[in-house]
């Protein structure tokens, strides 16, 4: 039986045949559900995070460094981790390797100038999902002021609920950066021939984010 009478108000399909009625009205609820999704919050619990580097000394050993105070957050589209868009900062004056002349000559103009360029700041661009533990997160890094893209490796480690309720997820990222691509290129050669701090910078970020209770609905393509 063809409708006698179709017209369109707001979201709703509605005709003067009432099975017709219910299945339009079931497609555009639908078509309404794909669209609008919730944007989930989640922010980084420091207290559980570690933010970690490692350079080449004397060319035999690494020796390992941190940021002590630093803050992120990350927001995705419902529960898919792969939407999620990342900013993260750290504070250089924070910055320690178990020696406070080491940690002083670092924020000094040979190497992150600290002064002028307090801080490390990262801005995601996409995290590509490989499989289900595996991503590739790109997005753009910047040091003493100077910016550039690096490609990181990320370990999914799961998400829990806590004792108290809340919703956390953990990370381990991983990567390497050549601090001359960032202006840092002080170096002094061994009477060997060799350089005695490496160029090749390791990177390690142990992670946990917390989900922010309040959701917001967007519009998705």
């Amino acid at each position: 039986m063809i409708p006698d009478c179709t017209h369109y108000t707001g979201y709703l399909l509605y005709t003067n045949d009432h099975s017709v009625q219910s299945v339009i009205n079931f497609v555009v609820l639908i078509h309404l559900t794909k669209k609008i999704m919730a944007t989930v919050q989640w922010v980084l619990d420091p207290s559980h995070s570690e933010i970690q580097f490692k350079v080449k000394h004397l060319m035999i050993s690494k020796v390992t460094g941190e940021f002590t105070k630093f803050s992120g957050s990350f927001a995705t589209q419902g529960e898919d981790i792969s939407t999620a868009n990342i900013s993260f900062k750290a504070d250089i004056g924070s910055i320690s390797t178990n020696n406070e002349q080491r940690d002083a000559h670092l924020k000094s103009s040979d190497f992150f100038e600290a002064d002028k360029h307090p801080e490390l700041l990262f801005e995601s661009e996409k995290l590509e999902r490989i499989n289900d533990e595996d991503y590739k997160l790109y997005g753009a890094l910047t040091i003493r002021g100077i910016t550039k893209n690096v490609v990181l490796d990320v370990a999914y480690s799961g998400v829990i609920t806590d004792p108290w309720g809340n919703t956390r997820v953990g990370f381990e990222v991983t990567g390497k950066i050549n601090r001359k691509d960032f202006g840092i290129s002080f170096g002094m050669v061994s009477e060997t021939g060799g350089v005695l701090l490496g160029y090749d910078v390791e990177l390690n970020a142990q992670v946990q984010f917390t989900k922010v209770a309040k959701e917001v609905a967007v519009e998705v393509a």
